[in-house]
């Protein structure tokens, strides 16, 4: 099984042409979220398509309101929309069946329990994303850099369609691909020049170990 790959965090043309080029799946953006590659529907709007369709595309929120998601899915139309925040089981049904939306649900992982906890919204998301908790001190959800414990996957119960996130880089992605078999890897600062940018060729290395791993 070769993982798929949801590269996040893309704040300009050039890098969303460089992901699609070398064979990513998913294309993530951070959607009027506290990050430093936040952006604007506006802005998103402007560089989400790719033009051949061989992307799926992604809106990175947090708590959002319901005008800010109604404004996203009408300029934006994302083939997503993942729910980066503190978002209840309630809170995500509603999302899901009033904008007709599929639905990322992310969930910070720390311990086994965390895991267990994430179980509600087995059937009610399309995609569950297992991300690194972020530091206690950061509004940032994430995009961090930081890894959790990958050992603990094989440990617990997982849906059929998830992802995982959290630290990945072009050196550690064989290692998270063998020890976790995870479907979908979401990479964002381990393929970057700087907050924001990203680094070609890392994104092209990042792909390669995967497609030759």
């Amino acid at each position: 099984m070769i993982s798929k790959v949801k590269i996040c965090g893309l704040t300009c043309k050039k890098d969303v042409e460089a992901a699609v080029k070398y064979g990513a799946s998913y294309l993530g953006f951070i959607v009027e979220a506290e990050s430093s590659r936040k952006l604007s529907v506006a802005e998103v709007s402007k560089i989400a398509f790719t033009g051949n369709g061989s992307c799926q595309t992604v809106a990175v929120v947090v708590d959002p309101t319901n005008d800010l998601l109604e404004n996203i899915i009408k300029k934006m139309r994302p083939s997503y929309i993942q729910l980066h925040g503190n978002e209840s089981i309630e809170r995500t049904s509603f999302i899901k069946n009033n904008f007709k939306t599929k639905i990322i649900k992310a969930v910070s992982i720390n311990s086994k329990k965390d895991f267990i906890t994430s179980e509600q919204y087995t059937g009610l998301v399309d995609i569950m994303l297992y991300d690194s908790r972020p530091p206690s001190d950061s509004p940032q959800r994430g995009g961090h850099g930081q890894s959790f414990d990958w050992s603990m996957i094989s440990h617990v119960p997982l849906p059929k369609t998830w992802a995982l996130a959290g630290g990945l880089n072009v050196s550690n992605v064989e290692n998270a691909v063998n020890l976790t078999k995870a479907p979908i890897l979401d990479v964002s600062s381990g393929l970057e020049l700087t907050a924001g940018l990203k680094d070609h060729n890392k994104i092209k290395a990042f792909m390669d170990k995967i497609k030759n791993g």
